[in-house]
């Protein structure tokens, strides 16, 4: 088929070399406009604009695509499909109607639940016990088109949301060749529908009166953005691994409670395994104390 792949961030990368590695024509790559990054703060090439270079195909970076003239590029493709996956632009409906089959969509949940900007991380965050790939017609509402395909895989005490992401895109890049090549029926998304929000920096801060539970998902959530962090001495300090235990901690909400830094929480106690202070290299935590013993009923922030 004639395509356009619409995807800006790394999730997109495996479909983009599926599709192409399947025979289908790749007429155009669109992807988000470079950014400034770096202490120079030139212009940068997201990741799948990075890849579509590298696969000798073309790429467009429009600002907007409520532009006419965008809308008038898009539409002269002549595409059978344009398939789209962490693109970050509203597609209208004039770009929605353009191509013969319409936008595919492939959201990284099962839809409906967690529509929105970060399904990955709220998965986790929740305490979901599965997630998976939703393969979706897309139309005008946020996620709310009807679903072509779906597969699940499960979520465990383990799973991070970086390990996450790379199991998913693998599984969008196979649903969305069932999709182009089956043409299965749509079928409406059942009522129930929950949002996952974007993320900021703000939410990987830690709150010690929370279950420990919460915080030990909270830790794989935000893996590798923005990270979960807490005060410590007036530096910060990261959470990179950490292991949830049982229990009624006996002190307050931050405490320190041993010298293998066991910390209190609001119900049970968060034991880290990896950390990390800022502008420092990520250690285990029995490197870590070695170099900065952090002594029993020390407060964290």
């Amino acid at each position: 088929m004639r395509l356009a792949v619409m995807g800006s961030a790394a999730f997109a990368i495996p479909a983009l070399v599926a599709l192409q590695a399947a025979g289908h024509e790749i007429a155009m790559v669109y992807c988000q406009a470079p950014r400034p990054a770096g202490r120079g703060q030139k212009p940068r090439l997201g990741p799948v604009h990075e890849k579509a270079r590298e696969l000798g195909l073309a790429v467009a970076t429009p600002l907007s695509l409520r532009d006419p003239a965008a809308q008038a590029a898009f539409a002269a493709l002549d595409l059978d499909a344009a398939v789209v996956a962490a693109y970050g632009l509203i597609l209208p409906p004039a770009i929605l109607a353009a191509p013969r089959r319409g936008c595919l969509n492939i959201h990284a949940s099962l839809l409906p639940r967690w529509r929105g900007a970060a399904p990955i991380q709220a998965a986790i965050l929740a305490g979901d016990h599965e997630t998976g790939i939703t393969i979706m017609q897309m139309e005008a509402g946020l996620d709310t088109g009807p679903i072509l395909l779906q597969e699940s895989v499960p979520i465990t005490e383990e799973t991070t949301a970086a390990a996450l992401h790379d199991t998913l895109a693998a599984l969008g890049a196979r649903l969305i060749l069932r999709a182009l090549d089956e043409t299965p029926p749509p079928r409406p998304q059942p009522p129930g529908a929950t949002y996952a929000a974007k993320l900021t920096r703000a939410d990987g801060r830690i709150d010690w009166a929370r279950p420990a539970a919460a915080i030990a998902r909270q830790i794989r959530a935000l893996n590798p953005w923005p990270g979960t962090f807490t005060d410590l001495a007036g530096a910060t300090l990261k959470i990179l691994a950490a292991r949830a235990e049982a229990g009624t901690p006996p002190a307050a909400p931050g405490t320190v409670l041993d010298d293998r830094l066991a910390i209190a929480c609001g119900e049970g106690v968060l034991r880290p395994l990896r950390v990390q202070l800022a502008g420092r290299a990520a250690l285990d935590v029995a490197d870590f104390l070695r170099g900065h013993p952090i002594a029993p009923g020390h407060r964290l922030a």
